[in-house]
């Protein structure tokens, strides 16, 4: 049973923790490896060596720390497809969204090798008789990062190359459930030439978090997951006086107005709905169609019931299984609340099968209609390819709806008209806006900017890119189709906590 290791001031360490949880493959139920939970000595000697070498690397010129990310974006690219296979193995992406996964997180560490232009400071001169100012971008000090299993190489990719340009040394605890991509992306990191001690690996669950939560020495923490578990990390590390960015659960809805361009419609719902087996807090979760544009609902129907998941080998699946067993009976069990309450489930992915995997955590795309806002099925984060639709008769019903939802996140609307698309994206309460984009997220030189109950943080953890803690930042994607309706997109967002 091959055992994930630890990576502690330099060095692959086996863990000398009785306590390990299994890593499975979610096609399968295959175990393919045991992660361990780390020790309280494992964890302070991870801490420790992250706290000296701080010291002496936060003073390294700055060109040099860029050339370390050139070389490992270079190495990232040249071993995309070995990592795509890491993560079809133990997340069960297809091979197409794994690599888009992997890509995503290149994309940000390329941003990080340009680094130094984004370090500079300002000056003024004569800000009274013969006094000059100047600012300085400083780095914190031992920077945390704490991921999810949805996407194993992108979210960890959008955390500490960053930090670890900006002259802090991090501690990384990504997912138990899938720490396989991680390690190798470590691997690489280490062979692009990182020096010992900037970057530490940890495993575990609450225990090992609630210590780096706890731990003077830590200055920030970034976190990408569940709702409850983002507003403890939150509320736990800003007690402790740290620097916190949390990134909690979505809804996100795409407002259809009858002006939209159908295909465009029709085929981006259907990727942005079930896609990544809807395990993706940028899911398009809910669709709100707008007067006549509830007429084209069955043809939306009709696609959906063409896709369906299968294994990463399958060149026709369109998504993979759910995580665990848990997430797949969790899903399940919300489908069946959506009936009991009173939704029209027109499209039912429950106890589906896949040939030649009967034990994979598989569940079909499912539709509702009739959805209203007091359903549980609405009102939570299903996490799965669970689609729902809701009809207003006007543009203003449908911001009302959206911005009465406790989420942020993201949301997108199709249209042709200029003016709707203006109004939306101004009126708005949702951090991330998609105009003929299905799901909005920016590029690494952007922020990556949920609102309301979708982030827990103050904007200056984003340093140079949030203007001051006490505003909010709004980043529209658009796109003016003409023969292009087909496509969509997407791309890695920037969460860096790096600076000052």
């Amino acid at each position: 049973m091959k055992q994930v290791p630890l990576f502690i001031n330099g060095e692959w360490v086996s863990s000398k923790s009785t306590r390990v949880i299994d890593v499975t493959n979610p096609a399968t139920q295959e175990v393919i490896a045991q992660v361990p939970c780390a020790t309280a000595d494992e964890m302070q000697q991870a801490i420790t060596s992250a706290k000296e070498t701080f010291k002496v690397w936060k003073d390294k010129p700055i060109m040099e720390r860029a050339r370390i990310m050139m070389r490992y974006a270079a190495l990232l690219k040249e071993h995309q497809e070995e990592i795509a296979g890491i993560i079809c193995e133990e997340l069960g992406k297809t091979h197409e969204d794994a690599m888009g996964d992997v890509w995503r997180g290149i994309e940000v560490v390329e941003h990080a090798a340009n680094i130094p232009s984004m370090m500079m400071g300002e000056t003024v001169e004569n800000v009274a008789t013969s006094i000059d100012t100047y600012s300085y971008t400083q780095p914190l000090g031992v920077c945390v990062g704490i991921t999810p299993f949805n996407f194993p190489a992108m979210i960890p990719l959008w955390m500490f190359p960053l930090s670890i340009a900006c002259g802090n040394t991090f501690i990384l605890k990504p997912s138990e459930q899938d720490p396989l991509c991680p390690t190798r992306l470590v691997e690489l990191f280490e062979e692009a030439g990182a020096p010992k001690g900037v970057l530490q690996v940890v495993h575990g669950d609450k225990e090992q978090v609630d210590i780096l939560l706890h731990e003077e020495s830590v200055k920030a923490i970034s976190f990408v997951g569940s709702v409850g578990v983002g507003q403890y990390i939150y509320k736990t590390g800003t007690d402790n006086m740290k620097r916190v960015q949390s990134f909690l659960g979505a809804k996100n809805h795409m407002v259809v107005m009858p002006d939209a361009n159908k295909a465009a419609v029709i085929n981006n719902i259907v990727g942005a709905s079930v896609g990544a087996a809807g395990q993706r807090c940028m899911a398009i979760s809910v669709a709100v169609f707008v007067g006549s544009a509830k007429e084209w609902i069955p043809e939306i129907k009709e696609k959906l019931a063409s896709v369906r998941p299968g294994h990463y080998t399958d060149s026709e699946a369109a998504y993979g299984p759910q995580i665990t067993p848990a997430a797949k009976d969790r899903i399940e069990a919300l489908i069946e609340t959506g009936k009991k309450e009173g939704a029209n489930c027109v499209l039912d992915g429950s106890n589906f099968t896949v040939a030649g995997f009967p034990n994979g955590n598989w569940v079909g795309p499912t539709m509702f209609t009739d959805v209203t806002t007091e359903m549980e099925i609405y009102k939570q984060e299903i996490f799965g390819p669970v689609f729902l639709t809701m009809n207003v008769d006007t543009l203003d019903d449908a911001i009302s709806l959206i911005n009465s939802n406790p989420y942020g996140n993201g949301t997108s609307i199709f249209t042709s008209s200029g003016f709707a698309a203006r109004k939306y994206q101004h009126e708005i309460e949702v951090g991330q806006v998609g105009i003929n984009i299905p799901i909005p997220v920016p590029l690494p030189f952007f922020s990556f900017t949920g609102w309301k109950g979708s982030f827990a943080g103050d904007q200056h953890a984003y340093g140079k890119q949030a203007v001051k803690f006490y505003t909010e930042t709004k980043t529209i994607t658009a796109r003016w189709y003409d023969d292009h309706a087909d496509e969509s997109a997407d791309a890695g967002p920037n969460m860096s906590i790096a600076l000052k």
